[in-house]
């Protein structure tokens, strides 16, 4: 909801304590809420244009053309408030827990708005009429009360309604854990299977309610907060199809267990720090304690020293000491850090040292300046004061070049995944004595680009781009430990496919990361130069894609966040499919089947797809993706072929249920190859939409199709091997 950044007790307060679980059935899914948040957005802006129109001199007279426009005022205002007043009845109806608070608010906004209708009619008879001319309404204040009642009572089901949207996450985040848990305890692939399908459907609900609740926060740091959390969640489902795999193939596996047991606890606290920012409050009532960073610090100072020229006992020396030294003390990460130049470390140390003394100085002076108050001494502290300010934005610029030289010369070095490449291979050919050599290297390279997070944070210049070097510290971290775990289960295990699968999953999703980083590095220096734009678009924000690279070249000046979100979504399912498409085949015994071979091809295809709505993988440009489409709908009419050749083997009532899907996929594939030779001028975003929509649909169909024909086969071969045997008999017997 639109009024939800910044709701007040009523609003996230009153959420906060509803109880996260239990019986409910909520209609009012996200396309209510862009109602309620449309209605929203029309009304309060009549109003206001009401208070205008009646904010003149009562001895002022008005022209009938100004009455006619504000009786239309008035009629609009009534109308939208109508239209407000059936979505929060809809809610109402299906929130019984909150039907009579939403139901009073309701007939108070119904009541304003017939109010503010009536007041503003020029056909009303007893308005008063001066020498031919209507004058000002002399009941204005008939419709200021009402405008006020109109918005008080709008508040209250926004807010009410906001307290919906936070009671659905925190449902469809119990579900999500409910369905872990039920993960995480499975023993039978074919089990695994049917619960991960459920657990897909539950995440794509959670990522739509999520996204819609990051779109309308107004605090920057809760949506980089929450865009983060999203972006483990997206990243880990993936993750956990491949480790929970693994495990199961695996079973006494010591690495695979440890791999599997790292996403199931990310995805944990990533699901809890979701509903930490929905409902505004910490488990256990505890409090965000991590500590400013290097430039935050600097900021506050100077503002306190700066304060001095209005009010010389604004501060203490003492406070203002304690001040500094707890800036530069965190400039030990600097100074103690290996990984920074002697050149560097000694600046640092030299103008942290200029910084002492010129507070030294500033002390001295400020003490002069309070007891006696001469031109001279308030000169000379507002020259302290410039001094002070200089030495520590030379301090800043020391600190940042420090964090970004290292920053870059480290993408720089590892933008070829050597390392990765090299321990890939160790698992591959078993080779253990490589694979220790190889994870050294690796954890060296971690603890690197950690400890480069780390200091890009103090020097990140706002909040959000803060949480975003605080989320890249900790997915290196994690991811690291990761890689090597599933580095370990594949040289144990060095012909086993899902255990190579894994390990690439989780190495794409290192290489995703240090792309994301030298995205932030862009950012950050964008920022410490003053090129930020108005608005900031942040690295690991999946659903708006505000600064996904890959449609640069499709979208028009204007671009439509609306379609831009609707793209991520289908994007999300699309991703969830493949892993759905990839169960379904990991169950056919011959790989080498046709139907399996073009069905494989359509999977990782679309999982192109998927990753080229997140602004990642191979597909860089609008070109390559139509090429990519083109491709895929001629694998879909390969599928298709094969499936009818094996329909050729079955009964006739087996043949028909095959022949209905197959039937289902051959005009999606003709539909999609008509879409990308179909030319749309200035509107690259639409024909993306309907393309991944339709690809989507082929997906679904695919899953389905694969299901269908593997139970088909299974009984194919249960009824030949029953004739086999049969045959057999009567063979033995006629010998007998």
């Amino acid at each position: 909801m639109a009024m939800a950044a910044s709701p007040g007790p009523a609003g996230v307060g009153g959420a906060g304590a509803m109880p996260g679980s239990g019986p409910s059935s909520f209609g009012f899914d996200s396309g209510l809420e862009i109602k309620t948040r449309s209605v929203e957005q029309t009304l309060l802006p009549l109003v206001s244009q009401i208070t205008t129109l009646i904010n003149h001199k009562d001895n002022t007279k008005k022209s009938d053309k100004t009455l006619q426009a504000i009786q239309r005022v008035g009629q609009a205002v009534n109308l939208a408030v109508g239209r407000f007043v059936k979505v929060g009845e809809a809610i109402a109806n299906e929130n019984w827990d909150l039907k009579e608070e939403i139901t009073i608010a309701c007939i108070e906004a119904k009541q304003a708005g017939e109010t503010i209708a009536a007041l503003t009619d020029v056909s009303t008879p007893n308005r008063p009429e001066s020498g031919g001319q209507i004058t000002i309404f002399t009941d204005k204040t008939g419709v200021i009360k009402a405008a006020r009642l109109l918005l008080s009572s709008v508040t209250k089901v926004l807010l009410l309604a906001d307290r919906v949207v936070i009671k659905q996450i925190i449902t469809s985040r119990n579900k999500v854990l409910a369905t872990m848990e039920r993960l995480e305890k499975v023993n039978s692939f074919q089990e695994f299977v049917q619960i991960f399908s459920q657990f897909g459907n539950e995440m794509v609900e959670f990522a739509h309610l999520t996204g819609d609740r990051q779109n309308d926060l107004k605090d920057e740091k809760k949506k980089a907060k929450m865009a983060a959390a999203r972006a483990v969640l997206e990243k880990c489902t993936m993750m956990l199809l491949t480790a929970s795999k693994t495990c199961l193939r695996h079973p006494n596996c010591e690495s695979a267990h440890k791999n599997k047991e790292g996403v199931f606890d990310r995805m944990k606290v990533a699901l809890d720090k979701v509903i930490e920012i929905v409902t505004d409050c910490k488990p256990n009532g505890e409090t965000d304690v991590a500590a400013i960073s290097i430039f935050t610090g600097i900021k506050e100072f100077k503002m306190n020293i700066e304060a001095l020229r209005e009010n010389l006992y604004f501060q203490s020396k003492e406070n203002l000491s304690a001040t500094l030294e707890a800036v530069l003390e965190r400039t030990e990460d600097f100074t103690d850090s290996a990984y920074t130049s002697h050149e560097h470390r000694e600046r640092i140390l030299d103008l942290s040292a200029h910084a002492r003394a010129e507070l030294q100085q500033l002390a001295s002076v400020w003490l002069q300046a309070q007891s006696k108050r001469t031109k001279s001494i308030a000169e000379e502290l507002e020259l302290s004061i410039l001094k002070i300010s200089h030495g520590l934005n030379e301090l800043k610029k020391e600190l940042h070049s420090t964090a970004t030289q290292l920053a870059a010369d480290l993408l720089k070095y590892h933008a070829d995944h050597v390392v990765l490449k090299a321990l890939k291979l160790t698992g591959v050919e078993g080779n253990l004595e490589g694979l220790a050599e190889c994870a050294c290297k690796f954890s060296e390279q971690k603890e690197q680009l950690v400890e480069t997070c780390r200091l890009l944070r103090h020097v990140s210049g706002t909040e959000p781009l803060e949480i975003t070097c605080i989320h890249a510290e900790e997915t290196f971290q994690v991811t690291g430990q990761q890689i090597i775990s599933a580095a370990e289960t594949l040289t144990l295990h060095p012909s086993s496919k899902i255990a190579k699968e894994n390990l690439d999953v989780f190495c794409e999703a290192w290489e995703s990361q240090i792309s994301d980083m030298s995205t932030l590095l862009r950012e950050i220096n964008d920022v410490f130069e003053g090129r930020r734009g108005e608005k900031y678009g942040y690295l690991s924000l999946p659903k708006p894609m505000k600064n996904n690279a890959n449609l640069k070249s499709l979208k028009p000046e204007k671009s439509d966040s609306e379609e831009k979100a609707k793209i991520a979504k289908l994007g999300l399912k699309l991703g969830l499919l493949t892993s759905d498409a990839n169960c379904e085949i990991e169950k056919w015994e011959n790989q080498e089947n046709e139907i399996v071979r073009y069905g494989r091809n359509m999977s990782r295809m679309a999982y192109s797809l998927y990753l080229f709505t997140r602004g990642e993988g191979p597909l860089k440009t609008s070109q390559d993706l139509i090429h990519q489409l083109e491709v895929f709908a001629e694998e879909g009419l390969k599928v298709a072929s094969s499936a009818q050749a094996f329909s050729k083997q079955l009964k006739d009532d087996d043949k028909l249920m095959l022949l209905l899907e197959i039937n289902k996929l051959i005009p999606l594939c003709h539909q999609l190859q008509t879409i990308t030779k179909t030319p749309v001028q200035n509107q690259g975003l639409l024909k993306v939409d309907k393309c991944i929509t339709k690809t989507r649909s082929m997906m679904a169909i695919l899953v389905q199709l694969l299901s269908l024909c593997f139970k088909l086969l299974k009984k194919l071969q249960m009824e030949n091997n029953r004739w086999v045997s049969v045959t057999n008999k009567d063979s033995v017997d006629g010998k007998t």
